[in-house]
This record gives C-alpha cells, sequence and structure tokens, in this order.
C-alpha cells in the first residue's frame, strides 16, 4: 500500500476510477475508517466504479494489497462488481461476523445479520455458498450464491417481490434458491450446452422491495432494476469469453424491476421468467434484451396480482409475445400416481413438487421447449386451436434418476 500519499477524505468525494485508485492509496488506520464512513460506503455500494474499471485495477494489484484491502475494508471491497467472487464471500463474511461480534450492533442489525449467518449454512454434500453482497444500511441487502459462479453453465439470479427483507426472509429465500438449484441439477441429463459445466443459483435480495407505505410507487422497482443490471454486468466481466446461460427468475414486483432492467439497453439474459407479475411499462417482448421466444410467464390459479396489469401491460397478455406456462389448473397426477402439484396461489410458484418449479429449472438449463404444455400467446392455427409442437413433454426427475 501507499500510506500517505493520499489524503484520507479524498475517497469520500472520488468516483469511478479515481475512488480505486485513492482507496489503494490509504494507509491501514485511514482505509479502515473508509470502510465504516457512510459517504464511501455509498459510492461503493449505490454509485461504484463500472465492473471493467474494478476488475482492471483488481487485477493490477499486488497480493499483500489485495489481501490488506479484503481484510482492512470488507464492507467494500465485498460489494464491488468486478472484484472475484471468492475474495467477495471472504470480504463480506468478515464483515459479518464483525458485525454479530460488535456488542454496539443494536438489536435490528444483529437480527438481520443472524439471518444472514443462518442463510449461509449448508449441509455435508450440498452445494457451497457465497456471500457475494452484504449491505447492512437501512433494511439492508445481500445476495447469496449457490454454486460456482466462476465456472456454472447455467446461472439462474432469483428477484423477489414486495414486502421481502433480509431481516425477515433472507433464510427462507436462500433455501428456495436452493431448491430451484437442486431440480436443476435433477435435469443434468437434458441440458442444452453452455459454457462450463453445473449450476449456480443467486438469491438476489439485491434492493428494498416495497412494503405497504409504497407498494403504489415503482421507484423502488427502478433503483432495483439499476442495481440488477450493474449484478449481471459484473457476472459477464467475471466470465469474460466464457459465458454462463445467464437466466432471470423474478416473483411479483420482482418481475416488474426485471422487466425494467431488461428494457434498458444496459443487461442482456438468455431467459426471462416472471411469476405472478403485476406487469410493466414494456408493452411486448421484443422490448426485452432477451433469447428469441425465451420469454415465459406463469399465471397460478388464483393469484389475484398475476394478469392484473397493475403497473401496465400484462406479460402474459395474447399481445406481448411470451410462452404462458400451463399452471393455472388443479393438481395433474398421471395413470402410474406421480404428481406435478400446479401452483395456487401468488406465493406458490418456487415450492418443491409444484410444476412451476420444475418448469423454471427446464427453462433454466435451456431447455424451454420442454415445458408443459407451453402455448405461445399469439400464435394459433387459422381455426383459433393453439398450436403445440408434436415432441413437447414432460421430463421428469424420476425419469432421468430411476428410483426402486
Amino acid at each position: 500500500m501507499t500510506g500517505g500519499q493520499i489524503a484520507p477524505d479524498a475517497v469520500t468525494t472520488a468516483r469511478g476510477r479515481a475512488f480505486l485508485t485513492d482507496l489503494s492509496g490509504l494507509g491501514g488506520a485511514d482505509l479502515a475508517r473508509a470502510d465504516r464512513d457512510r459517504r464511501v460506503l455509498a459510492t461503493a455500494q449505490d454509485d461504484p466504479p463500472s465492473a471493467a474499471e474494478v476488475a482492471a485495477w483488481w487485477r493490477g494489484l499486488g497480493d499483500e494489497e489485495r489481501q490488506t484491502l479484503a481484510t482492512v475494508a470488507p464492507s467494500i471491497v465485498g460489494n464491488l462488481e468486478g472484484v472475484p467472487y471468492r475474495v467477495r464471500d471472504r470480504a463480506n463474511r468478515t464483515a459479518l461476523r464483525a458485525g454479530l461480534a460488535d456488542p454496539s450492533t443494536g438489536a435490528a442489525r444483529t437480527a438481520m445479520l443472524g439471518q444472514v449467518r443462518d442463510s449461509l449454512e449448508h449441509g455435508p454434500g450440498t452445494p457451497e455458498r457465497f456471500l457475494i453482497t452484504l449491505d447492512t444500511r437501512g433494511s439492508g441487502r445481500a445476495e447469496i450464491a449457490i454454486g460456482d459462479l466462476d465456472s456454472a453453465a447455467d446461472v439462474t439470479v432469483v428477484v423477489p417481490g414486495m414486502f421481502f427483507t433480509v431481516t425477515g426472509q433472507m433464510a427462507d429465500f436462500t433455501n428456495t434458491a436452493n431448491d430451484l438449484y437442486s431440480e436443476q441439477a435433477t435435469l443434468a441429463g437434458v441440458a442444452a450446452p453452455g459454457s462450463g459445466s453445473g449450476v449456480a443459483v443467486v438469491a438476489w435480495m439485491g434492493y428494498r422491495t416495497p412494503d405497504l407505505s409504497n407498494i403504489l410507487s415503482l421507484s423502488l422497482a427502478k433503483t432495483g432494476a439499476e442495481r440488477l443490471e450493474r449484478t449481471v454486468g459484473g457476472l459477464r466481466e467475471a466470465r469474460g469469453s466464457a459465458q454462463p446461460r445467464i437466466n432471470v427468475v423474478a416473483h411479483s414486483y420482482g418481475s416488474t424491476t426485471a422487466l425494467m432492467a431488461l428494457s434498458s439497453g444496459r443487461m442482456s439474459a438468455d431467459t426471462l421468467t416472471v411469476l405472478g407479475s403485476p406487469g410493466s411499462d414494456v408493452q411486448t417482448a421484443k422490448q426485452l434484451a432477451v433469447g428469441r421466444g425465451q420469454v415465459f410467464v406463469g399465471d397460478a390459479h388464483s393469484d389475484p396480482i398475476a394478469g392484473s396489469g397493475y403497473f401496465g401491460t400484462d406479460p402474459g397478455s395474447a399481445s406481448f409475445g411470451s410462452t404462458v406456462l400451463d399452471l393455472a389448473g388443479g393438481i395433474d397426477t398421471d395413470d402410474a400416481g406421480d404428481v406435478f402439484r400446479r401452483p395456487v396461489g401468488h406465493n406458490d410458484y418456487l415450492k418443491p413438487g409444484t410444476a412451476s418449479l420444475h418448469d423454471v429449472a427446464l427453462i433454466a438449463v435451456g431447455r424451454g421447449d420442454l415445458v408443459r404444455e407451453q402455448l405461445r400467446r399469439g400464435e394459433r392455427g387459422g381455426d383459433g386451436v393453439p398450436q403445440t409442437s408434436p415432441d413437447m413433454y414432460l421430463v421428469r426427475p424420476q425419469d432421468l434418476q430411476p428410483r426402486e
């Protein structure tokens, strides 16, 4: 480090590459103070340098400099897109442990950190979990990756909807991401070819979701869209020429957020699946930077939000150009007694055993062509009858992994 060459206060006003240069020029004591300075954290977490700038800066540092930064300024380093994911995980875990051990940490923040700690627990033989974002300001933000983001052929980012908070739901939300990971893993035998191997799922509590006090506003969705763009941009920068298949799965208000991000011109994905969507100002799938024919919509039976068009155009409407999943009926049982339960209500889509979880997993491994009785809205035969593909069928985990 080149301590003494940079005025300690310079980093509080710097932006872009200058922020990084000033940060790496701080001595140990000043660096530790910067990691607690709200102005510095606001830059690192709200208005950071680009992932490309961060990656180039990090590559130019020596091993000792990197170690010092990650250890002394974990709240900054752990949240910079462009820093390697394993380094971010170690830095954020350092910040997590320090926060839990600090006797001055208030009860609300302790509860938030406790949820994150619990979310990182996993049993033997289960995939590793990585804490790639930890922001304890306000209601908090956290992102936990299940599986290796540096090598997975398929990366799925799950975006939550209203009423989700780090303190209240992070552990449950991470377990939901783990359920999707497990469902995708059973489909390895039919997965489309990708760059690398395996899957990774990100439990992305990366924005403040609305509650009853601000449910009418789209400002949180706009901020969330910008943060989602940075997350995906960081992933693309990290993977370089070996790009994974990137899937976005968004529920409720999260679908409004994702639709904003994918229509911004600053983010793209291979697939988008929205579940229980209240709509957005995006009018057709052609406005989205998503693979052709790779926008899917799930509307469950008795879901009062799905199809409401509350925030604009319903992505499941006939004119949008999406593929609507067959989820509106009751329970389906085949002759052998095997069951995929169809989801009911607004919060059932990603529960184990549901047809919707299975369909989402198929889409995420590049096999949206195999989803249950899919119907592309707006593509009907001359007699008004939906046209379905003759090779459309249901692939079940038990078909790929026979059990006695």
